[in-house]
């Protein structure tokens, strides 16, 4: 694997990973040399043409985080909890495959009947330590795992609907409990199998709660039903000496107090700026938690690329003097994004910390 940068530019730097630096600046530990780079993932077509060829192995996934500078390859080790999804044509610039989305009418658990007779997944039957020794084997020196899976509360809302699920928590309260019950336990014995590996150095956890006014269910019901399994989670993270990045979208001011005291992150991630930009949430929490990413999607996708340098320099110097601040897009590297943007991005980021 070639050992220089792909980002343009800075072709003929050489990529030196060193995870110590994500975690520190994750874990609000000193300033570490160099600003680290993280993403919650990155669309196949987007790796695809960074790399300018198919993405078929993992060897070709831990070249594109490599070669770019990242000191940490994704893994996800979900379950993948069986429902249909709704599919129209995907209208992405570089889009490969249709895009799905959850509707209410398809989901398979609408009622306790549902919920009884529902196939619910074996998580020790998952190969998860297949997927984590497949990429381990062709991860370079310096760099480590993050492990990552969709969430409680998403997966309980996927599988019901959010009208049945809106209902239940009135309706049908222990059917709500139930349910948090058999997603929860499931998601965390499959970390439970795999948290002590030496070649993972975190969680990169996605739990979408919000929209961007307030969260998708009141916070009472995110503590009673929802925060008890993610404290369990990022307990057993702590126990194993790990750290937690919690990926949420939408507006969640309301809980963030219970995230940092109760849950007990480390880390958040995702950012809009219609509703908080980075800064500004950094200002607010950052000397409480590590705060990722910030670099707004739609200027991502949208911005001119003069203009939007321009940007990404104006977050960096105001997230990363004191250290607790990691550089990436505000959601994930979507394949309508400017590819073009991606990079610049990452360009001013290395540029910073190499000064």
């Amino acid at each position: 694997m070639t050992d220089t940068l792909l980002i343009p530019g800075l072709e003929n730097e050489k990529v030196e990973p060193d995870f110590t630096r994500l975690r520190d600046a994750v874990l609000r530990i000193g300033r570490s040399d160099r600003l680290p780079f993280l993403e919650l993932f990155a669309d196949t077509e987007i790796v695809e043409a960074v790399l300018d060829r198919p993405w078929t192995t993992d060897e070709d996934k831990v070249e594109f985080y490599y070669r770019l500078g990242y000191d940490s390859v994704p893994v996800s080790i979900g379950l993948g909890f069986a429902a249909e999804r709704k599919t129209v044509p995907n209208t992405a610039l570089l889009a490969q495959r249709d895009r799905s989305w959850v509707a209410d009418d398809v989901c398979p658990i609408q009622g306790r009947e549902d919920f009884e007779c529902y196939e619910w997944p074996n998580p020790d039957s998952v190969p998860v330590e297949e997927y984590i020794d497949s990429t381990a084997k062709v991860l370079p020196d310096g760099m480590k795992i993050l492990l990552q899976s969709s969430g409680f509360l998403e997966n309980v809302m996927w599988l019901m609907g959010y009208t049945a699920f809106a209902e239940a928590l009135y309706d049908d309260p222990q059917l709500v409990s139930d349910m948090f019950e058999a997603v929860g336990s499931r998601i965390i014995r499959v970390f439970e199998r795999v948290i002590d590996c030496p070649d993972v150095g975190g969680v990169f956890f996605g739990e979408d709660m919000g929209f961007k006014t307030a969260t998708m269910v009141g916070p009472d019901h995110l503590r009673k039903y929802h925060f008890p399994y993610l404290k369990r989670l990022v307990d057993l993270a702590h126990e194993h000496g790990k750290f937690f990045i919690l990926h949420s979208c939408g507006n969640l001011s309301e809980v963030m107090d219970d995230l940092i005291d109760y849950v007990g992150i480390d880390a958040k991630h995702s950012f809009e700026d219609a509703i908080m930009p980075v800064a500004e949430f950094k200002r607010i929490y950052g000397d409480r938690i590590g705060v990722v990413g910030g670099v707004d999607v739609d200027a991502l996708a949208r911005m001119d690329t003069f203009e939007f340098r321009k940007y990404v320099r104006r977050i960096i110097e105001e997230c990363a003097p004191g250290g607790g601040y990691v550089l990436g897009s505000g959601n994930s590297v979507a394949n309508y994004v400017k590819v073009e943007n991606y990079l610049a991005m990452l360009e001013e980021g290395w540029r910073y910390r190499a000064g």
